[in-house]
């Protein structure tokens, strides 16, 4: 009896560090995928652009991206993210559902690290009350796994790092964080539209009442929020609220 437990043991052990190292395997050929992914992206979309700076009035160069060959490269592509004080600088893409780039990369193929996404009920271009991006928090900081930085008094303390920027085909965006946390996973913060003002505000007060730093940000009826969530160890997420305050038009044709 004790031979035949040693073997069966032996078994398990032995399909479970097979099992491991099939992972293992896998999630390294992704993080590799996904880097050579995003370093195609920034060489072929990120351009110089001349611009005039507001407080010098001198002419300087500044980094834009062209949001028209991203959607050359992936038609599901809606815009750029990109958070200061982490690795989040990437495009973010809809599909018709919240699980298909949760397992598919920018390029559509099948990985584990999937891909920043927006959710499938939000028109970037057409903002609703609250605005949701997803992405994996991956252990080698790609996608969102960076995002758990803000919870931190470091990243908090640096006010630069407050302001989100959110860049499409047709508008620049600048949102401004009022509010992160870590929660139990649910689904109360990622309502997109509300029934009145006061479901709304109501809404705003309780993710205000959850953030591990105080913003002091003043938040009105009239206003709009960027959410941005990604997971935070066993049915655990990390989430960052940000409203709307600043929506600049594209002039120029990309």
């Amino acid at each position: 009896m004790k031979k035949i437990i040693l073997i069966l043991m032996t078994i398990f052990f032995s399909a479970l560090a097979v099992y491991s190292l099939v992972h293992i395997i896998f999630w390294f050929i992704d993080n590799k995928h996904t880097d050579s992914i995003t370093e195609s992206i920034i060489e072929d979309v990120i351009e110089d652009e001349i611009v005039i700076d507001p407080k010098t009035k001198k002419e300087v160069k500044v980094k834009k991206v062209n949001v028209n060959k991203l959607k050359i490269k992936n038609e599901d592509s809606k815009g750029w993210l990109e958070v200061k004080g982490t690795n989040i600088n990437y495009p973010f893409v809809q599909a018709k559902d919240n699980k298909y780039y949760l397992t598919h990369s920018y390029d559509k193929k099948s990985s584990t690290a999937g891909w920043v996404f927006l959710d499938y009920r939000n028109d970037i271009n057409n903002l609703d009350k609250n605005t949701i991006i997803y992405g994996h928090a991956r252990l080698d900081g790609t996608m969102f796994g960076t995002l758990k930085k803000t919870i931190n008094s470091s990243w908090y303390n640096n006010k630069n790092n407050h302001i989100i920027k959110v860049t499409t085909d047709k508008y620049e965006y600048e949102f401004q964080t009022f509010s992160n946390y870590h929660i139990k996973t649910e689904n109360y913060y990622i309502q997109t539209k509300f029934s009145s003002d006061d479901e709304f505000l109501n809404f705003v007060n309780k993710l205000k009442k959850r953030s591990v730093h105080n913003y002091k940000v003043n938040i009105t009826k009239d206003d709009y929020i960027l959410t941005l969530s990604t997971c935070y160890q066993e049915n655990k997420k990390i989430v960052l609220h940000a409203k709307l305050i600043s929506k600049k038009e594209k002039t120029k044709k990309e």
